[in-house]
């Protein structure tokens, strides 16, 4: 009797393990979600740079990038930035965000050569402008994909949640290079940028 209960037993079990492994093959794989940003019908997989290393390091050394990929920098509450493109190996356009709306795109911005930042242009070239994103993509896509000024930008901020956001005194870049006026322990007021710093003139 004992023989007979442990062989029924054991083949319940050998099924219910059976059924349970089937189930578990058959469950769709886990994907990470991906934060997007929808430009009328075309959207980019955004990288979120969140901690201050990632920041700074933006874009720079990258080789190529996906057509359809980007990155995005957060500024809570929205301030004034300016990028440079020190150490980013890649051209790209800019595209400078203000609740839900492109309020500029500096398009085809090349490489900076300078082996020093603080020789390195600035974006926008007229000044600062105040933004609440930054998202950058291959040099052209704005052109290749009809986006222009004035256009509404869609986030879908799934996985953006959790991105630190940049608040006001801390160094921003893009892959290029955000800046934003800091104090150094010295006094000198300073840009902190996408590689490093690039000092202005002691006031």
């Amino acid at each position: 009797m004992s023989r007979f209960f442990d062989s029924r037993f054991s083949k319940i079990t050998g099924s219910l393990l059976a059924i349970l492994l089937a189930a578990i093959v058959c469950l769709p794989p886990a994907t990470a979600k991906t934060p997007i940003a929808e430009f009328g019908k075309n959207k980019v997989k955004l990288e979120v740079a969140q901690t201050p290393e990632q920041i700074q390091r933006g874009l720079m050394f990258r080789q190529s990038m996906p057509e359809d990929a980007g990155m995005v920098f957060l500024f809570r509450p929205p301030r004034p930035v300016r990028f440079w493109m020190y150490h980013c190996f890649i051209s790209l356009d800019m595209i400078f965000i203000k609740d839900g709306k492109i309020a500029k795109i500096a398009a085809n911005v090349p490489p900076c050569r300078s082996p020093k930042p603080e020789g390195c242009p600035v974006y926008p070239t007229d000044g600062e402008i105040e933004v609440s994103e930054v998202v950058e993509v291959n040099s052209g896509y704005c052109k290749r994909h009809g986006i222009k000024e004035g256009d509404a930008v869609k986030f879908s901020m799934e996985g953006m949640e959790n991105a630190a956001a940049v608040s006001e005194g801390d160094s921003g870049s893009a892959g290029a290079t955000a800046s934003t006026d800091t104090n150094s322990a010295d006094g000198a007021s300073e840009k902190a940028g996408a590689a490093g710093v690039q000092p202005e003139s002691k006031k």
